[in-house]
């Protein structure tokens, strides 16, 4: 408790400036997601755990990472009752879901058919830890899957990060920026290189190919460097765009109270609390 109380005390350093802290714990802090984790597992895992095997009428899935999470029910009653419970239960503890990212919404193999039977239009989608997930068909069998795809405002984030660096690095040895930027495409792929993404990483890394091209055309009045030559650096520095993980269905196995792995809920309610 003594470290804690340091640590919450210590301030925030950015960019070579020193801030003081305030109350609570900084934005960004290295302490701030270690305390949320342990906040949080007593406000809402052990909670959650206890109201899913007395309350629930159905299957419950619960993902959360840090204070962004996911809750799936069988039933939307279920997910209604919940939602109404877990405000309650938060709001004891001085913390509320946040009102622009918490929404009810149906999802699942059954989804679609069910709006068209009421006359709406496709499922609705939702965005998880930069992904957006989305209600999918396999083009082998036409079973349901989930889509999921890199978030646009996070893929041209980046992208902005890297031009800006690179017109920082503009006169560096190319060797050297060709590493960086084979780092930044290796590191895009390991976490966004999964099943159903790859139009979007390898068009991330052609985004990053084009801006070192009119980077290196502007070292020199000489001109645009050759596509040939740029080929070629592409091909040394520039690792290709690989879908790195598993299946959906291996990477996001997810076990309830039950023996068997719930293969897909009939809704999801999609929660954040700040």
């Amino acid at each position: 408790m003594r470290l804690i109380r340091r640590w919450l005390a210590a301030g925030v350093l950015e960019d070579g400036k020193w801030t003081r802290s305030g109350t609570g714990t900084e934005q960004g802090g290295s302490i701030s997601p270690l305390l949320a984790n342990v906040y949080l597992h007593y406000v809402f895992d052990v909670w959650t755990q206890r109201w899913r095997k007395t309350e629930a009428q159905g299957e419950v899935i619960i993902v959360r990472y840090l204070d962004d999470f996911i809750v799936g029910f069988e039933h939307r009653l279920d997910a209604e009752r919940f939602l109404e419970a877990l405000r309650e239960q938060l709001g004891q503890h001085g913390l509320q879901v946040h009102p622009d990212k918490t929404r009810l919404l149906e999802f699942g193999r059954h989804a679609a058919q069910n709006r068209r039977g009421r006359g709406q239009g496709k499922p609705e989608t939702f965005q998880f830890l930069g992904f957006v997930h989305r209600c999918g068909r396999t083009r082998r069998t036409g079973g349901f899957t989930v889509g999921r795809h890199t978030v646009g405002d996070r893929w041209r984030a980046k992208l902005q990060e890297v031009k800006a660096e690179l017109r920082r690095r503009l006169h560096n040895p190319i060797p050297e920026v060709g590493q960086w930027l084979g780092a930044v495409v290796r590191g895009h792929c390991q976490y966004y290189g999964i099943a159903g993404n790859a139009w979007a990483i390898r068009r991330f890394r052609d985004e990053v190919t084009r801006l070192w091209h009119r980077a290196l055309g502007r070292r020199s009045q000489k001109g645009q460097v050759t596509w040939a030559r740029m080929k070629r650096l592409i091909a040394r520095f520039i690792p290709p765009a690989k879908i790195v993980h598993p299946s959906t269905s291996l990477l996001f196995a997810v076990m309830t109270q039950g023996k068997n792995p719930v293969r897909c809920a009939l809704g999801k309610l999609v929660l954040a609390c700040r």
